[in-house]
């Protein structure tokens, strides 16, 4: 049996070896026919479509079992991306595995993955939570728990409880947390929201198409105490090399892991020092 990554919105993402592994298939058991039939479709494949969802996936398991005890061959897929990430599919690998079938992967795209490549907080280490719950107490709970993780936290949310999810977000983590809102990856309407917790939440509330579409949230991690960058001297390194007081202040922030407003108002003071005590104004700042 083949797991089959498919595209996650670019359907030209499909991977060579991923196509032809489902040309050679018989049969393809997949979350939703009806897209992932498009996607056939769409390259021309005649893979026979059975449907594994949540809802029936118990229950499909033992006829697919019987077509790989017969030699056929079957691939699996989700809706879109690499499956059982938060999809169906792993009480069938786990029995195919137990009886004895060999299961192999055909790596690809992953919405996951894909947001961590641009998200730029590192991802060495990280955590992936799936879907938060959808009730707001259960919602908050998780983010309690989630709030002092010192890897790089990821996790989908629905589009029409974004805007709540980072209010709690906020109220949990403060507002000057960094965070990423990877949005639509690989389609038209791609967007990528960077900036503290407070500026993309405005982001999202005044722009009603930030409330659209699959949404994947990357937090950054808590910097572990006795690990952090000196401030002072991130600081004055990065004055130094010409940049800007306010992206100053935000980048030591993200570095070190301190207040981003009284890390602005230390970089106002060093850039006053270094200009021989005349006064510093940056250039982005308004007044």
């Amino acid at each position: 049996m083949w797991v089959v990554a498919t595209p996650i919105g670019n359907l030209g993402d499909l991977s060579r070896r991923a196509a032809e592994i489902l040309r050679h298939v018989e049969w393809v058991a997949a979350e939703d026919t009806r897209r992932t039939g498009r996607l056939l479709e769409q390259y021309g494949l005649r893979a026979r479509l059975l449907s594994l969802h949540e809802h029936n996936e118990a229950s499909r398991i033992p006829r697919l079992l019987r077509l790989l005890a017969a030699g056929r061959d079957v691939a699996l897929v989700s809706d879109a991306g690499t499956p059982l990430l938060s999809d169906p599919g792993a009480r069938l690998v786990a029995a195919a595995a137990d009886a004895g079938e060999r299961v192999s992967p055909v790596p690809g795209p992953c919405s996951v993955t894909a947001a961590l490549s641009v998200a730029g907080f590192g991802a060495d280490r990280f955590v992936f939570d799936g879907f938060l719950p959808a009730r707001d107490t259960a919602r908050r709970s998780r983010l309690e728990a989630l709030a002092e993780e010192p890897r790089t936290v990821a996790f989908f949310e629905a589009p029409h409880r974004i805007a709540a999810c980072l209010r709690d977000l906020v109220e949990v983590c403060g507002g000057e947390r960094p965070v990423v809102l990877a949005r639509e990856l690989t389609k038209v309407h791609e967007t990528v929201l960077r900036g503290s917790l407070e500026e993309v939440l405005r982001r999202v509330e005044v722009d009603g198409n930030q409330q659209r579409g699959e949404i994947v949230v990357v937090l950054e991690g808590v910097p572990q105490r006795g690990a952090a960058v000196d401030a002072d001297s991130t600081l004055r390194a990065l004055l130094l090399e010409g940049v800007a007081v306010k992206q100053a202040a935000r980048v030591a922030a993200r570095l070190t892991g301190g207040r981003r407003n009284a890390l602005y108002q230390r970089a106002l003071e060093l850039a006053e020092s270094q200009t021989g005590g005349a006064k510093s104004v940056d250039p982005k700042r308004k007044g």
